[in-house]
């Protein structure tokens, strides 16, 4: 039986949170945002694959590898000016909070990111 991850229970459980959409007062560069509005597609359409009917363990799989790479990829950008630094840590900070950003890569996608 393979292991329960919290994003695994999160999704059985349907205890889905909203992240705030990236103030809107703020400067935030259109590459980030559109990276952020990937991220929230791809995660919106995981929860959509796992709590459809006879959807299948392949595209239950595929929904969340797809959604993976987008967190990945917010969290390997690297925001450069003090709006990207601030709505990539506010959007990073939200989905820590629901518990999932708990892949090692995510962390080293971060650092990354910050290495100038």
């Amino acid at each position: 039986m393979p292991a329960i991850t919290r994003r695994t229970l999160l999704a059985l459980t349907g205890a889905v949170v909203a992240v705030d959409p990236v103030s809107a007062n703020v400067r935030t560069s259109p590459q980030l945002q559109a990276l952020i509005a990937a991220h929230e597609a791809a995660y919106a359409e995981f929860h959509r694959v796992v709590h459809r009917a006879g959807s299948s363990k392949d595209h239950r799989e595929r929904a969340d590898w797809d959604e993976q790479e987008a967190l990945l990829a917010v969290c390997a950008y690297p925001a450069i000016s003090r709006a990207d630094r601030r709505s990539k840590a506010q959007y990073l900070l939200a989905i820590e909070a629901r518990g999932e950003l708990d892949l090692q890569e995510h962390m080293q996608a971060i650092l990354h990111s910050m290495h100038g």
